[in-house]
């Protein structure tokens, strides 16, 4: 695997490499030192993947994810070392095409960059998704036994994400009125250490009380539940949400298809599923699920998705009845 590094600061660049050379199947293609340098490097020889920083001199992380992106695209993976001081910044980056977040590793006394395993643990799951996509094969899912009725439960709007989501579900969000009396659960692929982050961002997003999913909790009208851990979270026979770390080799975590498969099963009111852009096939599965447990279906447009990976994969199975801009699925939700 081919990996740049982008980074002003000399031991963040050194306890990068350090971290690297400790793998055998990792090159370090090239370093640059701000984001303007790495939009040339990257136009040249491109990458399998760059650790991007966030903040930097002459162009910082942020226009530099957005230009890769759109120029000359490759998985990016963004390093920081501060993660609330930077939070507008990382999920810009985020809705631009960046995959993850990870804290940069430091130097220790010793001269071994602590912080590497998390590092090396998130690029693992990077080269899965870039070279590994998840089988079709519904088998490693909840098995289904749909009890879709028309009980009086409220409707539940179900967004599951991946690369590009934050911006996404945040121009859906924006929408939504402080009266929307309609429950609203989300997955997006986050690390756990940034789960709450992201839950504050969404906040100054909308006018609605957005909440981390905790066990035992039920959705509720007018509010929202963003999932907040490595592990899959899914609803219960009783409609309370727990986590669970099955399928185990789901690299998608927390798994959209196990979220969506768990609704079918278990909700017996009326539903809107919604697949964003995202990288994989993640969500695909559980979406056809959802709709043929009787849930409108939507998925995002080529168009406005970042990576246009999610949302085809469910199309190609027939698991969408509209492919729209995230814009127009937030006047969708007003009309519910």
């Amino acid at each position: 695997m081919k990996i740049a590094i982008v980074n002003d600061m000399l031991l963040a660049i050194e306890a990068l490499r350090r971290v690297l050379t400790s793998v055998p199947d990792y090159e370090l293609l090239w370093v640059a030192r701000n984001g303007s340098e790495a939009l040339d490097k990257c136009a040249s020889v491109r990458p399998d993947l760059i650790l991007m920083d966030v903040f930097m001199p002459v162009m910082d992380g942020v226009e530099a994810t957005r230009q890769i992106m759109r120029d000359c695209p490759c998985a990016i993976l963004l390093v920081t070392s501060s993660i609330n001081t930077h939070l507008p910044q990382v999920f810009e980056a985020l809705g631009y095409g960046a995959l993850d977040v990870v804290i940069t590793p430091i130097l220790g006394h010793y001269g071994t960059a602590e912080g590497g395993e998390t590092l090396l643990e998130k690029i693992r799951t990077i080269h899965k998704l870039l070279g590994k996509p998840v089988s079709k094969n519904p088998k490693n899912l909840i098995p289904v036994k749909s009890c879709y009725t028309n009980k009086p439960y409220p409707p539940l709007v179900a967004i599951g994400a991946s690369t590009g989501g934050p911006t996404a579900i945040a121009k859906i969000l924006s929408q939504l009125p402080q009266n929307f009396r309609i429950s609203v659960a989300i997955v997006q692929h986050i690390d756990v250490q940034f789960s709450a982050s992201f839950v504050q961002w969404l906040s100054q997003q909308t006018r609605l009380k957005v909440e981390l999913a905790e066990v035992g909790m039920t959705p509720q009208p007018g509010k929202i539940i963003v999932a907040g851990t490595n592990d899959h979270l899914f609803m219960r026979p009783d409609r309370t949400l727990g986590y669970t770390k099955h399928p185990v080799n789901n690299p998608y975590r927390p798994s959209v298809d196990v979220f969506f498969t768990s609704l079918a099963e278990n909700w017996p009111g009326q539903g809107l599923g919604v697949l964003l852009t995202g990288m994989g096939r993640d969500g695909a599965m559980g979406l056809s699920v959802l709709r043929s447990a009787g849930w409108q279906t939507i998925a995002q447009d080529a168009s406005s998705c970042i990576v246009y990976g999610m949302p085809k994969a469910a199309v190609e199975l027939g698991a969408v009845q509209e492919s729209l801009t995230p814009e127009a699925i937030g006047l969708k939700l007003l009309s519910l």
